[in-house]
């Protein structure tokens, strides 16, 4: 059986290694783990088809240590204690802990990554994950905390032309035909950064040929493809690239923009839920106390994309990307919480003030929970002056009104009823 080409160009070593000098150039913090021989658990974050498992396996070859692999897409809990338990019976045989790397281990479930944490923390196994996602949000906290997280880049042109050169250069069939690269744009512009992508597409064009004298056009990339050099790849660097051009034109106030990376991420096959989501995400950070209509649209667009699909889906959302977009703006509410957040780490847990404590039963009652809490229902405007803060935050403010019409008014109200004081 022949291997595809991206798979014969697969890299040995890290001298043979495209891409990521940040990582593994000389001096760079992989490289000196490696070169020392010992190495922690770690997690490699990055888009497709930049070298995360390349990376894991030259480590594992290097290291002369066991290496296991798993994919999160078809293993369970049972298949990675397996694994562990292997690991455990071979540990005498090598130095360093045996090496189990798990490609798309943001697709792992709780119970699936619970299961890694003992043998991490034991050192039982090295463990080496590959995601496209981010780690923050998918591997959860307490395996996240025990490894190291390096991100890796779509690479570069350069890179790319490097690859390109050295396969037709090395690879065993590749080098027996005359390969010229007359123009490269459109070669480049579909791998978009990816590596395997490019490779594919170079071993897609040469075995359509039926000459050993081959020539590389763009027109040629374009035809055997069928498909628009502009193609969006959703599950590439352009998918992170325009959902970002599309959020900042929003936050600019740039209707036109707006639309226009709309369009691109319809046309290209984006998920309207994906789409719908970061609507309403830029509703509450973005437009926020502002407008509070923004966040009510954008959840009603979110539901109608749901429920009628494609095609007419891009209508609610190009609504609500306008309205959006045409929206004053504020993030008072999103620095509020922030704010708050890294107070409450700074401070810790302060004691609820009594007259604000729940009182369920008569021992608590006893102890003065809720007593002399004023309600505040019961007096003129439906407020009364007292302490809402734990003692020693009092004065400390998180909410700031920020320059519109509609902050304005709450900032009046605010100041009607507490006064110009610290509260």
């Amino acid at each position: 059986m022949i291997q595809p080409l991206a798979e014969r160009m697969r890299p040995k070593s890290l001298d043979d290694y495209i891409g990521q000098k940040h990582l593994v150039g000389p001096g760079a913090v992989l490289r000196r783990m490696i070169d020392s021989g010992r190495i922690s658990s770690f997690i490699l974050w990055g888009p497709p088809g930049v070298g995360k498992t390349t990376l894991a396996q030259i480590i594992a070859n290097k290291l002369e240590t066991p290496f296991y692999s798993l994919s999160a897409v078809t293993s369970g809990v049972k298949d990675v204690r397996e694994v562990i338990d292997r690991a455990k019976s071979g540990r005498f045989f090598s130095q360093n802990s045996p090496i189990l790397f798990i490609d798309e281990i943001h697709r792992f479930s709780k119970s699936q990554q619970d299961s890694l944490l003992g043998a991490v923390e034991q050192g039982v196994i090295t463990l080496i994950g590959a995601t496209t996602e981010n780690p923050s949000f998918e591997v959860i906290r307490p395996l996240l905390s025990r490894c190291q997280l390096y991100v890796l880049k779509s690479l570069e042109k350069e890179d790319l032309l490097e690859l390109l050169h050295r396969a037709i250069a090395t690879d065993v069939d590749l080098s027996k035909k005359h390969i010229t690269i007359k123009e490269d744009t459109a070669l480049l512009r579909y791998s978009g950064g990816d590596a395997r992508k490019l490779l594919n597409i170079l071993e897609l064009v040469v075995d359509a040929e039926e000459d050993d004298d081959i020539e590389i056009t763009n027109d040629k990339i374009v035809n055997r493809l069928q498909q628009n050099p502009a193609a969006y790849d959703k599950e590439g660097e352009m998918h992170y690239d325009i959902i970002s051009a599309f959020i900042k034109s929003i936050r600019g106030s740039d209707p036109d923009a707006a639309i226009y990376w709309l369009a691109r991420m319809i046309e290209g096959g984006e998920d309207p839920s994906f789409i719908a989501r970061r609507l309403v995400i830029s509703a509450s950070e973005d437009i926020g106390l502002a407008n509070p209509n923004a966040l009510l649209l954008a959840n009603a667009a979110f539901d109608a994309v749901m429920k009628i699909g494609w095609p007419e889906g891009r209508i609610p959302l190009a609504e609500a990307t306008v309205y959006l977009a045409t929206s004053p703006k504020s993030n008072s509410a999103y620095m509020a919480i922030n704010d708050a957040l890294e107070k409450v780490r700074e401070t810790g847990n302060l004691p609820v003030p009594l007259h604000l404590r729940n009182a369920p039963t008569k021992l608590m009652k006893q102890l003065g929970y809720g007593k002399e809490y004023k309600y505040a229902h019961d007096f003129t405007g439906h407020f009364v002056d007292q302490q809402y803060l734990p003692d020693d935050m009092q004065g400390t403010h998180f909410w700031q009104a920020q320059d519109n019409p509609s902050e304005s008014k709450l900032r009046e109200h605010m100041d009607g009823l507490w006064g110009k004081k610290d509260k």
